[in-house]
């Protein structure tokens, strides 16, 4: 264990040499200043309750720990949430969450660092959120025989516990009490290392979905500008996106409009959709309700509105898969459409691999594709139903694993 407290101490002295040229480690370094006096201000006010430590990496594992943090805190008001994060991403957004007694960043891992952190939270229990464990951590929680779990935990063949030189990523999986699995193969393969403490629950992602588009607000300019319509809503495009679907939107003469919400809202970007769509385009910020329906394409230039968005759509294209990764699509599959993307970054994310094999969602290569499959669907009001549904029912069919972590956590809280 020495070679990984050498490893440590080398990402340490890495991030303090690389502050100067990057602003996110200055922000991961800046974030961790004065935490133990933060931490030991919250240790001398706890109570006696019963204390869940949640640790996310970023933003994308704490809204898959919320709903569990929710469901907590809904059926036990006084237990006490700590969400730990390691990224500057997910800390800046959720830092004032409500919900918890106390949201800061995870000190960097080491013997010495983990030890005065259970001294000072004495969590009941610790949960891991997905992936990201760290060897100090969970060597202290086991010292102290407090139960770690590991929620929506999805492992492939070729990560590094299932490797030739995987023992020690075997050794630090070991020390995890229960893990709830998001499929079969995660669970097999961890049968395989000897570790059978697992429950089949899925992923906590559809409960926040779902959870998310029941409660979604009514956005009355959207709704206006729809009408009786057909739309089609793009989300989180960005320019590679764009490039595929300028010439879609400039081509496409039947009444199909669009709303469209870039992940970058930079206002270059913004101007370049104006300007070469031929249609009469207005930005959601200059919009008004009783013009809005007189045009085509309606242009997001604010964030957070998306989840809402998607509810007036007959159609979706979610942006990324040309780029690094795919977006979220179990929004707009939780509403029933059918679904586009790119045809690149999308393999790693499996209810896209899982909707592409169930006919509910489509890659696209290039403008052309996309004319092509969008219209062999477009005048075949069926055919749109049946791809919805299958899109709707495949998010209804995945919820609940909330309900098998809750029942769980519930031996820790009588």
């Amino acid at each position: 264990m020495w070679l990984y407290q050498v490893g440590i101490t080398l990402l340490k002295t890495g991030l303090y040499a690389s502050v100067l040229f990057s602003r996110k480690t200055r922000e991961f370094l800046a974030g961790r200043k004065g935490l133990f006096r933060q931490l030991k201000e919250f240790s001398e006010k706890r109570q006696d309750e019963p204390c869940f430590w949640f640790h996310c990496a970023s933003l994308g594992e704490f809204e898959q720990g919320r709903p569990v943090i929710e469901s907590l805190k809904e059926q036990y008001p006084d237990a006490c949430i700590i969400i730990t994060f390691f990224s500057p991403s997910g800390y800046n957004v959720r830092k004032d969450y409500k919900l918890a007694d106390l949201v800061c960043y995870l000190p960097l891992d080491g013997a010495l660092n983990a030890q005065r952190f259970m001294k000072l939270v004495r969590p009941t229990v610790a949960l891991f959120i997905k992936y990201e464990f760290w060897y100090g951590y969970l060597r202290a929680l086991d010292r102290r025989d407090i139960p770690s779990i590991s929620v929506s935990t999805l492992l492939r063949p070729d990560s590094a516990p299932f490797r030739w030189y995987g023992g020690f990523y075997r050794q630090m999986l070991r020390l995890i009490d229960h893990y709830f699995v998001q499929d079969e193969l995660t669970g097999k393969l961890l049968e395989n290392i000897g570790i059978r403490s697992t429950t089949l629950a899925g992923d906590t992602r559809f409960d926040r979905v779902a959870e998310l588009c029941h409660e979604a607000k009514e956005i009355e300019l959207a709704s206006v500008f729809k009408q009786d319509e057909k739309v089609m809503v793009v989300g989180s495009n960005w320019p590679p996106d764009t490039e595929v679907l300028l010439p879609f939107i400039q081509e496409f003469e039947e009444q199909l409009k669009f709303i469209i919400a870039p992940h970058n809202i930079e206002e270059a970007h913004l101007v370049r959709i104006e300007e070469e769509v031929p249609y009469k385009t207005i930005r959601y910020s200059q919009a008004k309700a009783n013009t809005v329906s007189n045009y085509r394409v309606l242009l997001i230039d604010n964030v957070g509105m998306l989840t809402s968005l998607y509810r007036y759509g007959d159609f979706a294209y979610v942006g990324g898969a040309f780029g690094k990764s795919l977006h979220n699509i179990l929004e707009p599959a939780t509403y029933g459409m059918p679904l586009f993307f790119g045809n690149r970054s999308y393999q790693h994310v499996r209810e896209a691999t899982d909707l592409l094999k169930l006919k509910g969602a489509t890659t696209v290569n290039d403008t052309k594709d996309l004319r092509y499959k969008f219209l062999s669907i477009w005048n075949d009001e069926e055919k749109q139903q049946r791809i919805g549904d299958i899109c709707q029912h495949y998010v209804q069919t995945h919820t609940g694993a909330t309900k098998k972590v809750m029942s769980y956590l519930e031996r820790f809280l009588s």
